[in-house]
């Protein structure tokens, strides 16, 4: 590792010290491996400022104090330093220090390093700086550190700062191309394909066998570390993720005597170096927040890396040395990835990012870019839920929340689940092991019991959480159950069919097997729903009962008047949100919007033939004649003119079903006119019968035997609408359709005739139709 004399940032320190002290604010970009992290805030400080360092991870923040010899705070820690003009902050608490005092006492100077990385609390917390500058502290110097090369839009937020640019000589990194043999599913949510984790593990050994050095190896997530490692037999590896514990982190710190291969999430991706590490290898996926704002659930998903990380971790490999990158995909892929990821804000839950926004009371915050107005409108529904916001304001609540030191919603588990609850809430405050089951119970009883790296880092966030508040002596299932139903009244589920329903509305399972699955009601402390899926699986969860669920939910009585599943239900329901406590009929309930919307849905009424055949001739008088013949085509818009009384007497399904339609469609015949006469039901025809006509499609139609019509040339009219005439066979079949009888008869008869007489002898066919008498019988007759 190069002394920090020798580093290429020293070249840029005059140029960024004039910027500061002429401007106050500047831009720096510098390489991976220039020094910025850890050379700029020494300068800062032998130039006189007393300097505060924001790094957006724990693991940046002491590896960044340890190479320093500077002090530094993390949530539940803080270590002093040899040298008092320097401290090292996670973004977090920066926006805690912020909140309590904005103006920063002792601070001359914030750096804010891997802003490029567009973490939302780093976003927030240059929007606060900011604003202090402009209002209260115009003598704080900001800084924002990258290490890419598009420095612009930073420059323009700080109001048009100088940019400053270390470009350093980084060492060479070459790069490989190694995709999988045979292709990979691609990642859908936690799902990563096995067949590219083997692939991984065998291209790390590769690495090992061709290169010199130590090789760190790119990870989405714990899970995925975890496998690699199990194929990695007769190697030392280490684990590095958000959770390791500290004594690997600082294994990860020191070079070793032997090759190691580091196995790390995206946290080794800038402002971090591994001493040691000649080679990258790269898996190319990374896990991003997704939010379900409408069902108040959040998960994360797998995605393939920007073009912009993936140049970051292959620097990994040349910061000491010239290295080499070995990347899981192939050349073609790489040019299809997204150059950028995506800013946190626009993806994650920004409960919390509402909160802090309302305790600082601004407005017009400078960000890159603005919260998608979706996610803040549910971001504070849900604190006003939580008694944070009212009337768009934050309460002393609210303000206490937020000083609390965790999320909103388990600052309120926090302060009101009573004693026993910081435990709970430590054990909500980060992922537990992989192995903890559903059952967040016995999840308390394992960390009580000790003896894991996890147990000790939940110890420490009890004890910080529980500052000034009573200890607890056990595991209460109670005190378990009330937290999480605090936390998360909306996740509150009771039993329904084979899974349970949320008051949120939204339906859950939980995994085969599960040790919960005989309870009545559960409080859900996590949950996520895959794309594509109807319900959520739960992943975490306290049994409960419903005196509990009523404490955090209000119950609401509300009448139900509705059509469902087929006919009307009128009752009145007590509801924790959408789970029915209880229901009991609602006696003299109006019912007509019910029953309307019932004849809208579904064929509810009974169609007779003679009503269908009543519905066709008024429909046919509509399109001949138009006002004042009413139109059929929505007759639950007329329900008032045909339907009444019987609609006012009806009270369900069965009434409606009983309904005489026929008699009833009479009373849309307009007063000043008579059906019969207009439409009439039947026609006479020369034999004296009276056949009916059919009003069914556009024209009407009159289907009689040929031998009825012998003589008659004049076709008759409907409401100004000639008749179509369908001549039958002797057996009633059409022989032909006409709807101009001497025509017929001049024309189409003489063929019909040649063809009929063989097959019907007894039938009269006679060479002059005109002149025959028509008849309803045969010959012989």
């Amino acid at each position: 590792m190069s002394p920090p004399d020798a580093l290429p940032i020293r070249a840029a320190l005059p140029d960024l010290l004039t910027a500061l002290r002429e401007y106050g604010t500047a831009v720096l970009t510098a390489p991976p491996g220039t020094g910025k992290t850890t050379v700029v805030p020494l300068a800062l400080a032998e130039a006189g400022m007393r300097v505060m360092v924001a790094e957006p991870r724990r693991l940046a923040v002491r590896a960044a104090a340890r190479r320093m010899g500077v002090s530094y705070t993390i949530r539940g820690e803080r270590v002093r330093g040899a040298n008092p003009m320097v401290e090292v902050v996670t973004t977090g608490v920066l926006l805690q220090r912020l909140q309590r005092d904005p103006e920063l006492p002792g601070v001359d100077a914030v750096v804010l390093d891997e802003c490029h990385e567009r973490h939302l609390d780093a976003d927030t917390a240059l929007a606060f700086l900011l604003d202090v500058r402009d209002t209260l502290r115009p003598d704080l110097r900001l800084l924002a550190t990258s290490a890419t090369a598009e420095a612009e839009p930073w420059s323009r937020l700080l109001g048009g700062a100088p940019i400053v640019r270390a470009s350093g000589t980084p060492h060479p990194v070459e790069v490989l191309w190694v995709p999988p043999p045979r292709p990979v599913a691609p990642p859908h949510g936690l799902r990563v394909d096995p067949a590219l984790l083997s692939h991984v593990a065998t291209v790390v050994r590769r690495a090992l066998a061709e290169r010199a050095g130590d090789v760190l190896c790119f990870l989405p997530g714990v899970g995925e570390i975890a496998k690699v490692a199990g194929m990695l037999d007769g190697i030392q590896v280490l684990q590095v993720h958000g959770q390791a514990p500290a004594h690997v982190q600082d294994a990860v710190l020191n070079p070793g005597t032997e090759r190691r291969v580091v196995l790390a999430t995206s946290v080794a991706e800038s402002s971090l170096t591994v001493p040691g590490v000649r080679v990258v290898v790269d898996a190319g996926l990374a896990r991003e927040p997704r939010t379900d704002h409408a069902r108040g659930l959040g998960s994360l998903a797998t995605v393939r890396v920007s073009r912009a990380a993936a140049d970051q971790r292959a620097g990994r490999a040349g910061r000491e040395a010239p290295g080499a990158v070995y990347r899981c995909w192939s050349q073609a892929d790489h040019e299809r990835l997204a150059e950028q990821p995506r800013p946190e804000i626009a993806l994650a839950d920004l409960t919390g990012f509402a909160l802090q926004v309302a305790c600082w009371g601004g407005t017009g915050l400078a960000l890159l870019d603005e919260p998608p107005r979706a996610a803040m409108q549910a971001a504070t529904r849900v604190l006003e839920g939580l008694g944070a916001v009212a009337d768009g304001r934050v309460t002393g609540r609210g303000r206490a929340m937020a000083l609390a030191g965790t999320q909103p919603r388990l600052a309120r588990a926090l302060l009101d689940a009573g004693p026993g609850a910081a435990e709970v809430v430590a054990l909500l405050s980060e992922q537990l092991p992989r192995d903890s089951g559903d059952d967040l119970v016995e999840a308390w009883r394992a960390a009580r019991r000790g003896g894991t790296p996890y147990s000790s880092r939940w110890r420490q966030e009890v004890r910080r959480l529980a500052s000034g508040t009573p200890a607890k002596t056990g595991v209460d299932d109670a005190v378990a159950g009330l937290a999480v139903a605090l936390a998360f009244p909306e996740r509150v589920a009771r039993r329904r069919g084979g899974g349970y329903l949320m008051a949120s509305g939204t339906r859950a399972e939980l995994a085969e097997g599960s040790r919960l699955a005989t309870a009545e009601w559960l409080a859900i402390a996590v949950a996520d729903r895959q794309t594509g899926n109807a319900s959520a699986r739960i992943r975490q969860a306290v049994v409960i009962d419903e005196e509990t669920a009523r404490r955090v939910l209000p119950v609401t009585v509300e009448e139900e008047v509705a059509w469902r599943r087929g006919d009307v239900v009128a009752r009145r329901i007590e509801r924790l949100g959408a789970i029915e406590l209880s229901a009991a009929p609602l006696e003299g309930a109006d019912v007509r919007e019910a029953l309307l919307h019932g004849l809208r849905t579904e064929n509810v009424l009974t169609w007779t033939p003679a009503a269908v055949a009543l519905r066709d001739r008024l429909a046919f008088c509509r399109r001949a004649l138009g006002e004042p013949w009413p139109a059929m085509d929505d007759l639950v818009s007329l329900a008032d003119r045909w339907l009444e009384p019987e609609l006012s007497r009806a009270r369900r399904r069965a009434d409606l079903e009983r309904v005489d339609v026929a008699a009833a469609l009479r009373r849309l015949v307009p007063w000043s006119q008579r059906l019969e006469a207009v439409a009439p039901e039947r026609i006479e025809v020369p034999t004296g019968s009276r056949i009916r006509v059919d009003y069914s499609g556009e024209q009407p139609v009159l289907a009689v035997k040929l031998q009825e019509l012998f003589g008659w040339t004049e076709t008759p009219m409907i409401a100004g609408v000639p008749l179509l005439v369908h001549l039958l066979s002797p057996a009633g079949r059409p022989v032909a359709v006409t709807a101009d009888l001497a025509s017929f008869w001049g024309d189409g008869y003489r063929a019909v005739r040649a063809e009929m007489r063989g097959r019907y002898p007894k039938h009269p066919w006679p060479e002059n139709p005109l002149e025959a008498t028509p008849t309803r019988r045969t010959k012989r007759s």
